[in-house]
């Protein structure tokens, strides 16, 4: 990925879940360190790449 942050929607398709999981996920603080940029959510790509490495289970 590129340092360009994320949408919503470009992190649910990253990610393969439904915008509605991301924004619950913010809801509940599980999801990847979003930033509220004005009216709009932002995710850093390399933050979200950190967030699914320790998403791990053995």
């Amino acid at each position: 990925m590129d340092n360009k942050l994320l949408s919503v929607d470009e992190l649910a398709d990253y990610l393969g879940v439904p915008s509605n999981t991301v924004y619950q996920w913010r809801k509940t603080g599980k999801g990847p360190r979003g930033y509220r940029i004005g009216k709009y959510v932002r995710f850093r790509p390399d933050e979200v790449d950190a967030w699914i490495d320790g998403q791990v289970t053995a």
